[in-house]
């Protein structure tokens, strides 16, 4: 068989350099979008938050599992109650006898001034009656109208009306004190509530409630596992403040600014695309993580950009799925799909 002239088979590589060239070219070209539009991928994520008890306890029933999601409030866990409940108990019987005890004082407090101070007014009436009533026997003394001993005695008798006056007076004084003793209780009995409000509320925040809707991603403690105060029993993550840690060539960086719309899409929607909004620009780059995809191999330094997604209330996106964005930095460009 004869072997082809040399300039043939020049010429036959020749054109198989230039149809792969070419098919080159048309696979950039078809995985690339117009100028005015970004595309990245990466995984969607969400803000943790870990769900931890103020105090130390045994973990008394845990109601949730991994993977279920919850509302804002929903309880969790609750850690055994039983030493606060008595205290709250205690503090509620407290708060009720003082209650009881100020409710009389504040009835009986103005009836014993008030008595105490007509007593004072009788006193003070016959203390003066009596006195004048010894100075004119005195007098009827002097004259010999009356023997000694009837003198003597109406000068004991006023001697008896002033000591009474005397005591009466110390009873005003003394239930004039009564009101101070009311301000006393009323003292008493605000400590006693604010140890029950206390109480209470070690009560319950025995119980671990989810601080905003979300899915548990690990459930860190079993029931039966004694806590320490501020360990973590949950990990949650927010379904409702999802967003994209995408990765953007070292040479698109420039187009993309902090505001700009983006669209994200998940394989297990392909019809539908999710609105959301350039929230964060890494400040340096770093080479292209393993488990990206990028249109062009040869780029090895990337951004991370955070997308924050707009709307989620209908769950249809959750952390861990990977996802396309395309940005959009030329507002008169229309909308394409990512092409890879």
């Amino acid at each position: 068989m004869a072997r082809p002239s040399r300039p043939l088979l020049i010429a036959l590589l020749l054109s198989l350099a230039m149809l792969a060239a070419a098919g080159l070219y048309w696979r950039a070209q078809r995985g690339k979008l117009p100028e005015g539009l970004v595309q990245a991928n990466g995984r969607i994520e969400g803000d943790h938050v870990l769900v931890s008890g103020k105090f130390a306890g045994k973990l008394a029933r845990v109601l949730v599992r991994e993977g279920d999601s919850v509302s804002a409030g929903q309880v969790l866990a609750e850690l055994d109650d039983n030493q606060i409940r008595a205290k709250v108990a205690q503090a509620e019987a407290s708060v009720a006898a003082l209650q009881a005890q100020l409710k009389v004082a504040e009835q009986q407090v103005p009836l014993a001034v008030a008595s105490a101070r007509a007593a004072r007014e009788r006193a003070a009436a016959a203390s003066a009656q009596a006195a004048r009533d010894a100075e004119r026997f005195d007098a009827l003394l002097e004259r010999g109208s009356v023997d000694r001993r009837r003198s003597e005695q109406m000068r004991l008798a006023a001697t008896a009306a002033a000591t009474q006056l005397t005591q009466a007076e110390q009873q005003v004084r003394e239930a004039e004190l009564g009101p101070d003793r009311v301000a006393a209780l009323r003292a008493q009995l605000g400590q006693a509530e604010a140890a029950l409000a206390e109480a209470r509320a070690v009560h319950n925040d025995l119980t671990l409630r989810a601080p905003s809707p979300g899915v548990v991603v690990s459930k860190l403690k079993q029931a039966g596992e004694t806590v320490a105060a501020g360990a973590p029993v949950f990990d949650l993550v927010d379904l409702d403040r999802l967003y994209l840690k995408a990765y953007i060539p070292e040479n698109l960086i420039g187009k993309v600014r902090l505001g700009q719309p983006a669209r994200l899409y998940v394989d297990a929607f392909p019809d539908a695309a999710f609105a959301a909004q350039v929230a964060t620009i890494a400040s340096r780059a770093e080479f292209t993580p393993k488990e990206v995809q990028t249109a062009d191999e040869r780029v090895k330094l990337v951004y991370a950009v955070r997308l924050n997604l707009s709307d989620n209330r209908e769950r249809k996106l959750s952390p861990g799925l990977p996802a396309d964005a395309v940005i959009r930095w030329d507002s008169a460009v229309d909308w394409q799909k990512p092409r890879w």
